[in-house]
């Protein structure tokens, strides 16, 4: 059962990327009575976990935001909407999770991973410390947004800082001295006909001065790892007129995957969905799931909700899709849980001789 009420009090819990403690503690408050062991990790991640052991399935929702400390997290009503900054990315995925799981119980094979720093230059920094340390058998990434398809293809990025230096100058009296903000500019050019984004660029000081410093921050996004590679070798190679110098620094990388539609994950998430009068689609994105797929965990990402406005200050879910977002990811859960039974039954324990 959803609560709006709770879901707009939790999204107005402040969690910047790398600052996320005070939504992990409101968890942890929230789940004290709750059934199974919590804990931190070396990461920060906040694990919910039912038994010991590597587990069968790791659902994952990250916790922080793309909003720094400043930014004012007020919520409204709007409609069937609830309007505000990160209340679907990732608040929802975060409430949906714990309300699913108080509904159908508990299950020793899975385990629940409330992770940290999965938002822009956070590089998946949770995720990834999670799956490889746990090593689950599978795994599902939980978004606010997305319930109308599924997410198979896991895509990739490249982002990294692109600085020209100089010795700069008078605009008039040392005007054959090339400026790094020009120098920046022309590099940048052909990257964006390319379609690299350029997600901030700085850079010189006065309007009468030739700029001295300039930088960038670029990103490519790929379904391929090739050309993903392919674009860390193009920024490798990038130089500057002389006098300028430039360097190039890779500040994060997601690698791409995908899972066969084929795959038991993918067709019980599938049967889910048909259960529920939602229709089979697949879909692309970057999430949690990449960290898993990296590492060759099978890994599909889910939404919660219908919405929009992703990553502003005026995103918003569609809250008739909510009752039907977490009855999804029950669903999936519950067959999981059922999956399992299912097999222990098949293959019981060895008794001791």
């Amino acid at each position: 059962m959803t609560d709006v009420d709770e879901l707009a009090t939790f999204a107005a819990i402040p969690a910047p990327t790398g600052a996320e403690g005070e939504r992990l503690d409101w968890l942890e408050r929230r789940l004290g009575g709750a059934p199974g062991h919590r804990h931190r990790d070396v990461a920060g991640n906040l694990i919910w976990s039912f038994a010991e052991g590597r587990p069968e399935l790791l659902v994952m929702a990250h916790v922080d935001t793309v909003f720094d400390a400043s930014t004012e997290l007020r919520f409204e009503r709007d409609g069937d909407a609830l309007v505000g900054p990160g209340v679907g990315d990732n608040a929802t995925a975060v409430m949906a999770v714990v309300w699913a799981l108080e509904h159908i119980g508990a299950s020793p094979g899975l385990v629940i991973a409330f992770t940290v720093a999965e938002e822009g230059l956070g590089n998946l920094r949770g995720a990834r410390h999670v799956c490889g340390e746990l090593a689950p058998e599978l795994a599902i990434a939980v978004e606010g947004h997305g319930l109308d398809h599924v997410v198979t293809k896991h895509v990739g990025s490249v982002r990294a800082r692109v600085t020209v230096t100089g010795p700069g100058g008078h605009s008039w009296r040392d005007r054959e001295i090339p400026s790094a903000l020009h120098e920046l500019m022309a590099l940048a050019a052909p990257l964006i006909m390319d379609g690299v984004n350029i997600g901030r660029m700085a850079g010189g000081g006065a309007v009468n001065a030739i700029a001295s410093e300039a930088e960038m921050f670029v990103e490519l996004r790929s379904l391929e790892d090739g050309e993903l590679k392919r674009f860390e070798q193009r920024l490798g190679a990038l130089s500057g007129t002389t006098p300028l110098s430039v360097a190039c620094e890779v500040v994060g990388r997601r690698g791409a995957g995908r899972i066969d539609s084929q795959h038991p994950l993918v067709r019980g998430v599938i049967a889910a969905r048909r259960q529920l009068g939602l229709a089979e689609v697949y879909g692309d994105g970057s999430t949690d799931a990449n960290a898993a797929a990296t590492l060759g965990i099978p890994a599909v990402g889910i939404g919660c909700a219908n919405g929009s406005g992703m990553h502003t200050l005026h995103e918003r879910i569609e809250l008739s899709s909510l009752e039907l977002g977490v009855a999804q990811l029950e669903t999936v859960l519950a067959g999981a849980v059922k999956e399992r039974t299912a097999r222990s039954a098949r293959c019981p324990p060895a008794r001791p001789h």
